[in-house]
């Protein structure tokens, strides 16, 4: 057992750092399962020695960000704990000195981890890039963040957002309506994300205007896409035949991101994975970058990186 003390640089971050409620520092006890206490000058902790030394690399990372002005949140603690795990929590406040945009409501959008600054990094200087992990990385987020920063530089035109509209367990011809209502269940964490960054009426009102397309990956044959920022979602489970013409379509002055999750395939029978090919057939050709993700980069509550790890244990097994 250890006790041991932090004072932040400046006594007003000390509010900044425990979050409301001390929600800031319950995530970090949590973490480390240790004990934390503030005092209103200082933070104590006492537990494990090391868990301890975790601890305070992490409120020292912090601290350095809420100095600069930046608020800080759940996310935010989550990774600079993985960063304290790994011993790299000194490139933490690097995460936090570009914002990709704002959104709706003026709030800056940054990168969350370094799993995500290398995967805007990429996006800013290939053509195509894959993103490969698993749920809650923030790869389709970050993606259509990127794609209406680019929209609003003027580097595109429009923006085009698709997935295959792959049965998860489910049949689309139980649900009600016509092909569009059908589908667009399957777009939803598309839209959800659209909104988050632009509001509902910008939204809206762009996908009237066509500036913004969210389609089935069905209604990509046979096009040519140029001047377009174009993400597919979901990648995984799409066969060889659809990642080529997907691929393919890619026009002049574009960018194509790709996403997905090897582990959630819903294809029918024994098909393979066009996602798992892909990275198999394209490795190495320039322009094109392959970003791997893992459950150390999800950005959700922690407990879904525990899920993550608990199931790949399991299938290891």
């Amino acid at each position: 057992m250890a006790q041991t003390n932090f004072i932040p640089r400046n006594p007003e971050n000390i509010q900044k750092l425990v979050g409301v409620n001390d929600s800031n520092l319950d995530l970090l006890a949590e973490g480390y399962d240790i004990s934390i206490t503030d005092t209103g000058n200082q933070i104590l902790l006492a537990g494990d020695s090391n868990n301890c030394q975790k601890a305070i690399a992490v409120l020292k990372a912090l601290d350095n960000v809420v100095s600069a002005n930046i608020n800080i949140s759940a996310p935010d603690i989550v990774s600079a704990m993985k960063m304290a795990d790994k011993g790299i929590t000194e490139y933490f406040p690097d995460l936090y000195k570009k914002i990709i945009i704002r959104d709706a409501k003026g709030k800056p959008i940054r990168v969350k981890n370094i799993g995500q600054k290398n995967y805007v990094e990429a996006i800013e200087k290939n053509d195509v890039v894959f993103g490969i992990g698993p749920a809650g990385t923030g790869k389709t987020f970050i993606a259509v963040v990127c794609a209406i920063a680019a929209f609003k530089k003027g580097e595109v035109s429009r923006i085009v957002l698709t997935r295959p509209a792959i049965e998860a367990g489910e049949s689309l011809g139980f649900l009600p309506g016509d092909l569009k209502e059908k589908v667009d269940p399957y777009l939803r964490p598309i839209y959800d994300s659209l909104y988050s960054i632009l509001g509902t009426n910008t939204t809206d009102h762009l996908m009237e205007r066509g500036v913004i397309e969210v389609a089935p990956l069905a209604y990509m044959r046979g096009r040519t896409l140029d001047d377009a920022f174009i993400i597919l979602d979901e990648a995984q489970n799409t066969t060889d035949a659809q990642m080529k013409m997907f691929l393919t379509r890619l026009g002049f002055n574009s960018k194509m991101i790709v996403n997905g999750d090897m582990t959630q395939v819903d294809l029918p029978g024994r098909q393979r994975s066009g996602l798992v090919d892909a990275e198999y057939i394209l490795k190495g050709i320039s322009h094109i970058k392959f970003i791997q993700f893992s459950a150390n980069d999800v950005v959700r509550h922690p407990v879904v990186a525990k899920i993550i790890n608990a199931y790949e244990k399991k299938e290891q097994s």
